[in-house]
């Protein structure tokens, strides 16, 4: 986990988690666990991580996922959390979502954000500073069986994915005593950069045009964050993210 600016405690946070690879192991370990050392970063800072709502209606699991700080992804649980005037909360939306998760696979910087701005209306609704955040190599740790768009296997997973809430990305790796085929991630790093916060002006009913804008400022931020920091984690200078 790696930080490029101070957090005010007195303040919260809307960070933007990109990509979300298979399983989005870099959101879990850094803002759900203390294995990079968040509250060491960012002291006075509680993060919490949206999650699909499905998997809050298990018992005990509920309870598990609710310890690490995970809440449901709806407006009524980010808008709480957000809410609260005592500051010093960070909350991380993965933007793109289960479906992204269909074109995670190594070398992929493709992200599912061209049309996606709810996240920045929630943060304009609540004044809450914007934060992109991207984890290199989110997309390493498993190799996905090809399914490209107009596939029968992506016509598949799609409507699976309509109905069932969730995507199923048919992914592999290494297994625990050969590295040829399993279900292990790959040893591979992850390291989560967390960029600068972007100023947010409070407004109850934005209008399109003020989303759209800041939606555009937060797509730039996101795109010099990676084009800065890329070189460091073996990222080919040729490589840069697509917005669809």
């Amino acid at each position: 986990l790696v930080k490029t600016a101070e957090l005010d405690p007195r303040q919260n946070y809307l960070v933007g988690f990109h990509p979300h690879g298979v399983l989005a192991a870099g959101a879990f370990i850094n803002f759900c666990t203390e294995a990079s050392g968040f509250s060491t970063l960012f002291p006075g800072i509680t993060p919490h991580l949206m999650m699909l709502s499905l998997w809050f209606r298990f018992p005990f699991f509920r309870d598990y996922v609710m310890s690490g700080g995970l809440i449901p992804s709806d407006k009524e649980s980010a808008s709480y959390v957000l809410q609260k005037p005592e500051g010093g909360n960070l909350l991380a939306i993965i933007v793109g979502g289960a479906q992204e998760a269909l074109d995670a696979r190594p070398g992929s910087f493709t992200l599912l954000l061209k049309n996606r701005k709810g996240f920045v209306r929630l943060a304009i609704q609540n004044g809450t500073p914007l934060i992109p955040a991207f984890s290199f190599g989110e997309n390493d740790v498993f190799d996905q069986v090809k399914n490209p768009q107009g596939s029968w296997l992506r016509k598949i997973q799609h409507c699976l994915q309509q109905i069932m809430g969730v995507s199923l990305p048919l992914f592999h790796a290494r297994g625990i005593f050969q590295y040829s085929f399993g279900v292990i991630p790959y040893r591979r790093p992850i390291c989560t950069v967390v960029g600068k916060p972007i100023p947010v002006q409070k407004k109850h009913k934005p209008s399109e045009e003020e989303v759209d804008q800041l939606h555009a400022r937060y797509l730039n931020e996101l795109s010099e964050l990676f084009e800065k920091h890329k070189a460091k984690y073996n990222v080919p200078e040729d490589s840069h993210l697509e917005f669809i």
